[in-house]
């Protein structure tokens, strides 16, 4: 791989974390809306916007015979039906934590992620740890623990955040279709619930059925378009450059996750977030040294 084509993959993947990490921006902007009715506009607005991707990708008939196929195949259908239930579990799960001045949570969630990719591997794909891995997650596991038992306070956002995508990941890992036709087959599988929700089951829609809300309607469509645009960016520039390399930029995101918690809407560091963040920044640092030993060492054979 020539060195502009690595610089491309550099700048498109870290692009894609920068703009998942400013995306509590867009969702203070819906505040007034709840996260049910946010979360039904979002998978229906990206399976609209992600069908017009693949027309522009020229995927489509990829994706009518990845469609076939799913119907053939039983398992692999529940698979992709399973991963479109945990990221709409990790989606709903950010705009309420975002809109209920939980960012810092948020946050933390996405820290612990890579660790609980790594956890996940070992217990499900057989994987090995090094020494430094399992020191970073006994040390991450410790920063979860110690803010539970003296202060009271679980990180449950940050837990069904990190294993809701650290699952979502996992199952993803087997699939062998592009981002692209992977996130339109699943907005397609939750289309029907999201639909069925706004028409019969949303008890104050903000949006829905209200005719004169088309700024707030705007936001949701757009929320389509800023769902599937940093996946697409994410899925050209991982395919450029080496794991480790996504796995030290993936820390962009979380980063100025916190930032916008801490600076611009002030939400309090608590001692039990203080002690939890020291825990996990340790254990991120272990973790990547771990990374780029393994590599120097691969690149030394």
């Amino acid at each position: 791989m020539n060195d502009q084509q690595q610089s491309k993959g550099v700048l498109y993947t870290a692009a894609s974390f920068t703009l998942w990490g400013l995306f509590p921006l867009y969702w203070k902007l819906m505040e007034h809306i709840s996260s049910g009715e946010i979360l039904a506009h979002r998978i229906l607005w990206s399976f609209v916007f992600m069908c017009g991707i693949l027309l522009y990708l020229k995927q489509v008939r990829p994706a009518m015979q990845t469609v076939k196929g799913l119907m053939l195949d039983g398992k692999a259908l529940f698979s992709l039906l399973l991963s479109a239930i945990l990221i709409s579990v990790n989606w709903y799960v950010y705009i309420w934590a975002v809109n209920h001045h939980l960012m810092l949570e948020a946050s933390l969630g996405y820290y612990i992620n890579p660790l609980v990719s790594v956890l996940l591997g070992i217990i499900f794909l057989k994987e090995r740890l090094n020494k430094l891995q399992t020191i970073a997650i006994l040390i991450a596991a410790t920063g979860v623990i110690l803010s539970t038992i003296q202060y009271g306070s679980f990180p449950v956002v940050a837990i069904l955040l990190a294993f809701s995508f650290g699952f979502y990941g996992l199952i993803k890992k087997r699939m062998s279709f592009t981002s692209a036709i992977g996130l339109t087959i699943e907005t397609l599988l939750l289309a029907p619930a999201a639909l069925v929700y706004l028409l019969f089951f949303l008890k104050e829609p903000v949006v829905t059925m209200n005719p004169n809300s088309f700024g707030s309607l705007g936001l949701l469509f757009f929320a389509g378009v800023f769902t599937a645009v940093p996946l697409l960016l994410f899925s050209e520039g991982a395919k450029r450059i080496p794991l480790y390399q996504v796995g030290i930029l993936q820390y962009i995101a979380p980063t100025i996750t916190l930032f916008l918690g801490l600076f611009v809407y002030h939400e309090h560091l608590s001692s039990a977030k203080i002690v939890t963040f020291l825990c996990i920044w340790v254990a991120i640092l272990l973790f990547t040294t771990s990374q780029l030993r393994m590599k120097k060492t691969a690149n030394s054979h």
